[in-house]
């Protein structure tokens, strides 16, 4: 494999996990902050491609940014509604507005599975005409996914600092804490939730005005990809601030993309990048514990060579 080939990897491989990062973050948020797993996250992230598509088509690239959070942050209130209202459990509930969601997201879709957007113009190509003969030229997308990670990694820092911000941190640690100060965590609980959804749904958008096609599939597994870079960036950066946490879910969905681009580098078939999300998920959550037990069965394999030796 030679320089340009690396290079090439390295760079598609920061693209997607950019991007990809917006929904690490708002897992970050919901299962790090809240301890809430928001299974409705493929959904959403679908939900995000297809509003901001067919906003993009209409003939606004720019407005279909708002347009894609604001359809992410009702997904999240319906989810926290049925939660912390209709007393559904939080899995359960994510299933539900994850089953449907597919509905909704393909009649958005005019009732078609596909929309092409190869015409359209996106903040990318705006973009890339901005940047057309200089330097940075040929980094349009990344530059434009970095800006907007870099925006929900401020925001998020910030938000979690706020008065609001803690009481969100702190009905995820203790909820009947948060309760005896007056606080509801029924509001924390659909504020945070509302937030993630926003970002799962941005996320979509920019990968869907990236690749100028979106298709009804284009989420399947996003809530696979989110934990596993979640805790690949957790692995990295440890149990620091606030900031380098965000930026440790960033570094995890840029790893984990690398890991998927040079599979497919190697012409692995397709079908198996499933079965590779899995393998790293695995490696990711039992990679600590392994590491913890380690020394206990080195000792009691050395103990067992000892008396073999005897």
């Amino acid at each position: 494999m030679d320089f340009e080939s690396v290079m090439t990897l390295g760079t598609t491989a920061l693209e997607l996990g950019l991007m990809g990062s917006l929904t690490v973050l708002a897992l970050f948020l919901s299962y790090s902050m809240l301890n809430v797993c928001d299974l409705s996250t493929d959904g959403c992230f679908t939900l995000g491609a297809a509003v901001g598509a067919v906003v993009a088509l209409s003939g606004h690239p720019f407005l279909a940014i708002p347009a894609a959070m604001g359809a992410g942050i009702l997904s999240g209130f319906v989810t926290a509604f049925l939660q912390t209202k209709m007393g559904i459990d939080s899995l359960l509930a994510g299933i539900i507005v994850n089953t449907g969601l597919y509905s909704i997201n393909v009649a958005i879709m005019g009732g078609s599975s596909l929309l092409n957007m190869n015409k359209t113009e996106t903040v990318f190509t705006k973009m890339q005409a901005l940047l057309k003969g200089t330097a940075l030229g040929g980094s349009y997308k990344i530059i434009v996914a970095l800006i907007c990670v870099a925006l929900i990694v401020a925001f998020l820092t910030f938000f979690l600092h706020t008065r609001l911000g803690l009481a969100v941190r702190a009905t995820g640690n203790n909820p009947d804490m948060v309760r005896s100060s007056s606080i509801n965590p029924g509001v924390t609980t659909l504020i945070g939730l509302c937030i993630s959804g926003s970002f799962t749904a941005l996320s979509g958008c920019l990968l869907a005005q990236s690749q100028k096609s979106v298709n009804i599939d284009i989420g399947s597994g996003m809530l696979t990809v989110a934990l596993a870079s979640l805790l690949i960036g957790n692995t990295f950066m440890g149990r620091g601030g606030l900031f380098k946490r965000a930026v440790g879910a960033v570094i995890g969905s840029f790893v984990f993309r690398l890991v998927y681009t040079i599979a497919l580098r190697f012409n692995m078939p397709a079908f198996m990048l499933k079965l590779v999300s899995s393998v790293i998920v695995i490696i990711a959550i039992a990679g600590p514990y392994l590491r913890s037990r380690f020394p206990l069965l080195a000792r009691k394999l050395g103990i067992a060579t000892g008396k073999e030796a005897r």
